[in-house]
């Protein structure tokens, strides 16, 4: 039996021997976020394996474009994380963990709980018993969700035509981290319980572990749809002259992180891992980077000349109507601020799905050979 004294010992042993030596872990690794901090990382001379079943439509491309781009550097372990022996063989000669394989839609989860469950739950939980199993276990960044909060719908609000926003009496920057944790649909209850894990792992077993509670993330590599990356989804629809499909009415708020200052956030992490372990932190553009449905309908109004045609829906479940992270605890720990405004962030994406979009089958774009294995069938369907 494993005592909480014998993995902190293992957990601390020569840590930095093990970051010299191993590679970087990423499970589900040919995702959006995943593709680009295994690029980040290749970039600077890391080795990266990228763990991933390929179940989501289109990662494969991320995968090939990966391994065009850095073909010493990537390499793949084709694999589930319900799988345990794979997980174990996957990260016992690795220095680091970042764990992003998931179920990641509340829509999913609602049709499926049991798979949503066995995805989040379940296979942190495998994976958390793979690093403990090791001799030194290495240190590992997970990334929850704000769902974690529930719908947050005992906030004061304030209504305007275009957005929710909080009532001058609250006097918050956002949702911070003692907001009791309160758990809604499947997709909240299984990232929750996985959330805790990581954390009690750190208390339990010693384990070198942190926790990101993430908001809305968007940035290039992504093909978004109406259940998850929604930024992605209004521009891609846009490109393609379609309508925009607005559940609710439009004035719910997020606040947005361009994917290059969550990696930033991922390797700070990594970084300070001694002095952050056992701790969860909320992640996101913050209260400066927020934004509703409607203004972002305006926002790409503004960059094509033509505000783009939308039809109304119902509420969806577990929709917030407002949720801004305040990311001072993390902020304050580490340095870590975004950087990249929200404004400049959506014109960055625009454009980069605008110079990569696939028109014909076949055909390649030629002004950037790194994104030509760019995931086709993805833009395809969000196109229709």
């Amino acid at each position: 039996m494993t005592t909480h004294a014998d993995g902190a010992e293992r957990a601390g042993r020569n840590p930095l021997r093990r970051l010299a030596e191993g590679p970087v872990l990423i499970t589900g690794g040919a995702g959006f976020v995943g593709a680009n901090l295994a690029h980040r990382l290749a970039q600077s001379g890391r080795s990266v394996v990228v763990y991933d079943n390929l179940s989501r439509p289109g990662v494969e491309q991320n995968l090939a474009w990966l391994r065009m781009t850095h073909p010493d550097r990537v390499s793949a372990e084709i694999a589930d994380v319900l799988d345990t022996a794979a997980l174990t063989r996957a990260v016992r000669s690795v220095s680091q963990i970042f764990h992003f394989a998931a179920q990641v839609a509340v829509t999913t989860g609602m049709l499926d709980p049991r798979k949503d469950f066995a995805v989040n739950a379940t296979g942190t939980l495998n994976l958390l018993e793979a690093v403990r199993s090791c001799a030194s276990p290495p240190p590992l960044v997970y990334t929850s969700t704000n769902k974690v909060y529930g719908a947050v719908d005992d906030l004061p609000l304030e209504t305007s035509d275009a957005r929710y926003d909080l009532a001058a009496q609250h006097g918050s920057r956002g949702i911070d981290e003692n907001r009791p944790l309160d758990f809604h649909t499947p997709y909240g209850c299984s990232k929750g319980a996985a959330d805790q894990y990581v954390l009690d792992y750190a208390r339990s077993y010693g384990l070198s572990t942190v926790v990101f509670r993430m908001s809305c993330i968007y940035g290039p590599h992504q093909f978004g749809t109406e259940d998850q990356g929604w930024v992605a989804h209004f521009l891609l629809r846009a490109l393609a002259g379609k309508s925009v499909t607005v559940y609710g009415d439009g004035r719910q708020v997020r606040d947005i992180l361009y994917v290059d200052d969550l990696i930033d956030a991922f390797l700070t992490a990594q970084r300070a891992m001694p002095r952050l372990r056992g701790q969860a932190f909320n992640i996101g553009g913050g209260r400066e980077n927020s934004i509703s449905l409607l203004e972002l309908i305006d926002r790409i109004g503004k960059l094509r000349g033509q505000r783009p045609e939308f039809e109304r829906r119902g509420w969806r479940q577990g929709d917030q109507r407002y949720y801004v992270s305040d990311y001072a605890r993390f902020s304050g720990a580490t340095g870590w601020r975004p950087r990249v405004p929200a404004a400049e962030g959506i014109a960055r994406l625009h454009a980069w799905l605008r110079d990569n979009l696939i028109r014909e089958p076949g055909r390649i774009p030629t002004r950037q050979p790194s994104v030509a294995l760019e995931k086709a069938p993805a833009i395809a369907r969000a196109m229709q």
